[in-house]
């Protein structure tokens, strides 16, 4: 099997998707931060100290998204055309997902932009909150679907 970020002599290296079509990509991430019953009220009421806390995180993952190839090493730098992200309150756990959809035309995907904007989203719950609550969780960051590219469509 050959590994797509070596080169023959074993060094590491970035894919040449230069030969790539130029094609629609979009993909969605989601992921969940559980908190506990005092920090999810302190959000629902917007009575964090740090400030507003879902729209912070929607920035933060906006921000994350675009900014993935400084953090990840072999990512290609992308011209993201849009970064839609949604929140949805999980008052049963408690908690909060997050979802992250990237999307470009060019030649290689977005899976890493739309994963990387979730978890600097929750990452950023996580920073707002830790004053009132040491124990959250972050879990199940994940891709949900893809499209676009060679390999084809992708739904969990």
């Amino acid at each position: 099997m050959n590994l797509t970020h070596l080169d023959e002599n074993n060094k590491p290296k970035m894919v040449d998707v230069s030969e790539k079509d130029h094609t629609t990509r979009i993909a969605t991430a989601s992921g969940i931060i559980e908190v506990g019953q005092t920090a999810y009220n302190a959000v629902m009421a917007n009575t964090a100290k740090k400030g507003p806390v879902l729209q912070t995180a929607v920035i933060a993952a906006i921000q994350g998204s675009k900014q993935t190839s400084n953090l990840i090493p072999m990512c290609h730098p992308l011209m993201l055309t849009s970064v839609k992200t949604e929140v949805e309150e999980l008052p049963h756990l408690p908690g909060f997902k997050l979802m992250v959809t990237a999307k470009l035309n060019g030649q290689t995907g977005v899976e890493m932009e739309a994963l990387t904007g979730v978890s600097v989203g929750l990452l950023t719950i996580y920073d707002m909150l830790k004053a009132i609550d040491k124990s959250m969780v972050i879990k199940n960051v994940q891709l949900e679907e893809k499209s676009g590219g060679k390999s084809g469509d992708f739904k969990r």
